[in-house]
């Protein structure tokens, strides 16, 4: 699959690929020691994706054990 984005949310890189469904993303997550993947469509990519981080980073605090 070809890589459309890629970067860093704190210790947490994201990677986002194309799928073989139209209009799908694959989104994976990896921050050393755990990994994590869903699906988006490309509307919630590109209008959603502020909001995405926030739960990814939000997420991997909770896997840590960090209190907001």
């Amino acid at each position: 699959m070809k890589e459309r984005d890629s970067y860093r949310l704190g210790n947490v890189q994201v990677s986002i690929t194309e799928t073989d469904k139209p209009n799908k993303l694959k989104v994976e997550c990896f921050d050393g020691e755990y990994r994590s993947e869903f699906t988006v469509s490309e509307y919630e990519f590109k209008n959603y994706r502020r909001l995405m981080n926030q739960r990814i980073t939000q997420a991997y605090k909770n896997i840590d054990g960090e209190e907001d």
